[in-house]
């Protein structure tokens, strides 16, 4: 831990020569060195992926927005770049593949403007780097992976092609991805903290083994270890006077909460275990998930009841995994995900090349990983497709010449531009404050989703050694404050190695989802009082709530953080993934079906000259959810 001496450090250790202004022996920790390196290996060069500390939504990102919310406004000069064909809002996926969409239709010669309020492209698909010696290691800073990438629609799944990305060549490349730890006999965990449970234990294996001994080896109660073995095991009808649909409606109108509760009858020990179960997806827990979703994913405690799995059709032309509402066989066909080195910002990298001539070099999915991009080419007057990074949009409103009139603050100045055409890509929630002629109704469906608080991180490792000696490649730990982390997934891309030898540095991810259980909060609720509890934490706090469970975790296998933590990198998304219906908040209808009910349709239609795109639009936080709203977008403009 940080309070503990700290062990002596030499430049050769980690730096490799960067820092060579700092002297051997220095009383700053590897992660402050380490982050000293990085800071003045980007000094000549603006090289965001680069940046450590807190990242994600970073400072200088949302403060604009915030004095919008409160009622700020801004006088505005002309920024002097002439006419646009259009201007895009927004520079994540959605944003950068509407502005990729527009160019294939209406021409190359199209002049676009692309606005972004973060320092570094792709909204939540963002590149982290770490450098050890003349070696790179990469990790997601947010959007993880492609999945389901066979149930794509023709759309998102051609535009992938476009780009390059050829899945039977991945998988060839990437043949032992899913099986690299697993050969070497390293398992998942499953970890019981103190707060929680009474006491600190990794169980390794955990869902490898009968659940009796598995459980056995937890710090459970006898009384609450009954009860999970019952859970897993019974067979039990507990609506024994219900058909098949009214049970499914009934498991419909509970929380998987009270079902535990109040129909199995569970020790409230055993409710703790499932708390992060739909954290990756929902980001909230069994409080505030209807027990029908636990059901229809796999989870135990409901064989014994009397209940017909969805239909494979439903929910079919739905983009990303419909998590908990779609028929578990059809969600798990095809080909598995997809995972680069860096997550889905392979994706957006691959669009700046095809948008922004010399931004980034190479000509395939293998080079873009290891191509640098250079950001002095991206707003370039000579490109007709221009990003403008750091520059905050704060009004959009038509012209009496039928033109569309964009203010953006950069700098502390506000700026304007016109185009024939504006694409918002950028968050529902934000559009109501920057775009004034809207109609009240769809200013309100733009406000219904609340998007969900999180934390992606990574942790360059000296090695891991101690996950070896532990066995594990991953834990999975319920009540802590990170609920997953796990050694980087062994992807290797062109010139890019995964690391393969347990004493070499690799990267460790870690996520943290700002819940709040125990308050009888719906899930928008729980996102809203999470988002609050985020932004009012320290990247100290972060950083240091990581070394704490890991060193409980690994302690006793060797590990010491201040040791082998040697970067660190935390992406704090207080706005993250899209908000999805939920059937104990919503109507059915609404998580069930493609109603034009619910709110992301009301929110989404065109005005004017303005169209939305964002994976808003689609209530769904997936990557082709973004792609297919860009596609859209980009159609009511080009259709009218």
């Amino acid at each position: 831990m940080k309070n503990k001496a700290k062990p002596s450090i030499t430049r050769r250790d980690f730096l490799n020569g960067v820092a060579l202004g700092v002297a051997a022996g220095s009383s700053l920790s590897p992660v402050e060195l380490f982050a000293q390196a990085g800071k003045q290996a980007v000094a000549s060069g603006f090289y965001p992926p680069a940046m450590q500390g807190l990242r994600g939504s970073h400072a200088g990102s949302f403060e604009i927005g915030h004095a919008i919310r409160d009622g700020k406004s801004w006088k505005s000069s002309d920024a002097g770049d002439g006419q646009y064909d259009l201007v895009v809002v927004g520079g994540g996926i959605s944003g950068l593949a509407a502005a990729y969409f527009y160019r294939k239709q209406n021409g190359p010669q199209s002049r676009i403007l692309i606005l972004d309020n973060h320092d570094d492209f792709g909204g939540h698909a963002k590149r982290n780097e770490f450098r050890h010696g003349d070696r790179m290691f990469l990790v997601n800073g947010g959007t993880l992976n492609i999945e389901a990438p066979s149930q794509y629609s023709t759309v998102a799944a051609g535009l992938l092609w476009e780009l390059g990305i050829d899945r039977t060549r991945y998988f060839e490349k990437n043949s032992d991805m899913f099986s690299f730890y697993r050969d070497l006999g390293l398992r998942g965990s499953r970890f019981f903290d103190r707060e929680s449970f009474g006491q600190d234990k990794l169980v390794v294996g955990y869902d490898d083994l009968p659940i009796a001994e598995a459980i056995d080896q937890s710090p459970l109660s006898e009384e609450a270890k009954r009860d999970v073995v019952r859970l897993y095991e019974s067979t039990e009808n507990y609506f024994p006077g219900l058909t098949a649909e009214q049970t499914r409606e009934k498991l419909t109108g509970m929380s998987h909460e009270q079902y535990l509760l109040d129909v199995v009858k569970v020790h409230p020990d055993v409710v703790k275990l499932f708390q992060s179960s739909f954290h990756g997806s929902l980001v909230v827990g069994p409080d505030a998930i209807p027990a029908i979703y636990f059901r229809d994913t796999g989870f135990p405690g409901f064989a014994g009841l009397k209940i017909d799995d969805l239909p494979p059709e439903l929910l079919i032309n739905e983009p990303g995994g419909a998590h908990g509402r779609e028929n578990r066989i059809r969600a798990n066909s095809g080909d598995p995900s997809i995972y680069f080195p860096d997550g889905n910002a392979t994706i957006t990298r691959l669009l700046i090349r095809a948008l922004v001539p010399g931004a980034i070099g190479g000509k395939d999915m293998e080079d873009i990983v290891t191509e640098s991009a250079d950001y002095s080419r991206l707003d370039l007057p000579e490109n007709n497709v221009r990003v403008r990074l750091k520059s905050m949009v704060v009004n959009v409103q038509h012209q009496s010449d039928d033109k569309v009139l964009t203010q953006y603050v950069s700098d502390g100045r506000a700026y304007s531009v016109k185009s024939d055409s504006v694409i918002m890509a950028c968050w529902h929630t934000v559009i109501p404050h920057i775009c004034p002629e809207l109609p009240a109704r769809q200013k309100q469906a733009l406000s219904y989703g609340s998007k969900s608080p999180l934390v992606y991180g990574g942790a360059l490792l000296r090695n891991w050694r101690p996950f070896v000696e532990a066995g594990i490649s991953s834990l999975t730990a319920p009540t802590s404050y990170y609920s997953r982390i796990g050694l980087q997934a062994s992807v290797s891309m062109g010139a890019y190695q995964a690391s393969r030898d347990p004493d070499e540095p690799i990267v460790l991810r870690f996520s943290a989802y700002f819940d709040a259980p125990g308050r009888g909060l719906n899930r928008r609720e729980q996102h809203l009082a999470g988002r609050r509890e985020m932004l009012a934490t320290s990247f100290a706090t972060f950083e240091d709530k990581l070394r704490d469970q890991l060193v409980r975790a690994l302690g006793s296998a060797g590990f010491d953080d201040e040791r082998d933590i040697m970067g660190l990198t935390v992406n704090r998304w207080p706005h993250g993934y899209s908000y999805s219906y939920n059937p104990l908040d919503e109507p059915a209808e609404w998580a069930y079906t493609s109603t034009d009910e619910r709110p992301c349709i009301a929110a989404s239609r065109p005005a004017g000259r303005i169209t939305i795109a964002n994976s808003d639009a689609a209530a769904s936080p997936h990557t082709d959810a973004a792609i297919n709203e860009a596609y859209r977008a980009v159609k009511e403009l080009l259709d009218t």
